[in-house]
């Protein structure tokens, strides 16, 4: 009667072909540390309001399709912050986006596009990448463009977006521009009363497409729109289809900037099993 062959045995009672496959991964089994929060690759420091931020909005955590961080520069609104550019807010972001990075954000964004003024300063004392506003994409969605065709910007607030917040996401001070506020109905949000925090989405929205409609009739060679403002991606969709145009926004910045801080991994068999690491 023929037996069955007994499979060789280490020390440990674990079969000896088990060492023999995993004689070269188990590093991969090791995990690094180095911050405080996992998993959330991205950091959003947030001006301080109290308007209401919809699902699409730069501020709603269900926006993102992936894990972010958020940290409120208390003090600092909008009006302190674009209008009066008070002196101490940069400092304060600068604080608060290493505040950030030392809790686990790999790189950085801000809820507002008028911050591309920060730009520098952010990414020079912070010590990681930064995408500060969406207006860094005009330079970048032009290059898409056939020849002839150009850019435009429609920003929350054309008294406030002037050529110096251009050159500072580096693109054109010529960039055509319309400001949201022009339609005089719902835009910008920072001038809702604090103590009645309502928003006209309905009006919003018919603001976005008024103004889309200003730009493209006074520019007729924009061939794309990128929206400045960070409460404006809900409106992305809608505006896109009025125009029959593409339309950029906070959301495919970041969804783009996310994707380099953490590429996806497609698995095997291109991927090998790794260590842990995000830092």
């Amino acid at each position: 009667m023929k037996t069955k062959p007994t499979r060789k045995r280490n020390l440990e009672g674990r079969p000896a072909a088990f060492d023999a496959v995993n004689e070269g991964t188990l590093a991969s089994r090791r995990a690094h540390g180095g911050k405080t929060i996992y998993g959330a690759r991205v950091g959003i420091l947030m001006l301080d309001t109290y308007f209401p931020r919809v699902p699409g909005d730069v501020g709603n955590a269900t926006t993102w399709p992936f894990p972010v961080l958020f940290k409120v520069v208390r003090g600092a609104s909008p009006q302190r912050a674009n209008a009066e550019r008070e002196g101490w807010i940069i400092d304060a972001f600068v604080e608060a986006g290493k505040e950030l990075v030392g809790e686990g954000a790999d790189g950085l964004t801000t809820s507002c596009g008028f911050l591309s003024l920060y730009q520098v300063e952010l990414a020079a004392q912070c010590g990681v990448p930064v995408a500060a506003s969406s207006l860094m994409q005009v330079p970048f969605v032009e290059r898409f463009l056939p020849p002839g065709q150009r850019v435009g910007v429609i920003t929350a607030n054309t008294e406030i977006l002037g050529a110096e917040h251009l050159e500072a996401a580096g693109a054109s001070p010529d960039t055509p521009v319309v400001g949201a506020q022009e339609m005089r109905n719902a835009w910008p949000p920072s001038h809702i009363p604090i103590d009645d925090p309502k928003w006209d989405m309905a009006a919003a929205e018919a603001d976005i497409l008024g103004a889309g409609e200003k730009l493209v009739s006074r520019n007729p060679e924009v061939g794309a729109v990128v929206l400045e403002c960070t409460n404006m991606p809900p409106f992305a969709r809608a505006l896109s289809e009025h125009l029959r145009l593409p339309v950029y926004d906070i959301y495919s910045f970041i969804c783009w900037f996310h994707a380099g801080l953490a590429p996806r991994d497609f698995g095997h068999p291109g991927s090998a099993l790794r260590e842990f690491r995000e830092r």
